[in-house]
């Protein structure tokens, strides 16, 4: 009975979690109109986060969260994928601008 009531305690469907700043980042840098590859991807996008300071977690986790959310943003149609022998690109789509543009702003670090 005390298990139960430990497992519903914490149980909600409340988050706390903040922005997701890795999504942001993508898309901030795939509102350009050029391709890019997933590894200078995620070179810009893991050097604008340390510029914020919110990349916590180590780098390989980062990039898997990053990929898993290049992916989400893919199978949503908002990021074109080009397949080539050289390897996947990635490009950013007019969806893409417009979810950039219904974001709200994220406040300056001080």
């Amino acid at each position: 009975m005390l298990i139960f009531a430990m497992a519903t305690q914490f149980g909600g469907n409340s988050s706390r979690r903040g922005p997701d700043v890795v999504t942001e980042e993508l898309v901030a840098v795939l509102s350009t109109s050029a391709w890019y590859e997933f590894k200078p991807l995620f070179e810009l996008v893991y050097m604008n986060l340390r510029a914020r300071k919110s990349a916590s977690g180590g780098e390989e986790m980062l990039r898997l969260r990053a990929y898993e959310k290049l992916q989400s943003l893919v199978n949503r149609g908002m990021v074109q994928k080009s397949i080539t022998k050289a390897g996947k690109k990635y490009r950013g789509l007019a969806s893409l601008a417009q979810l950039l543009a219904a974001a709200p702003a994220t406040p300056a670090a001080a």
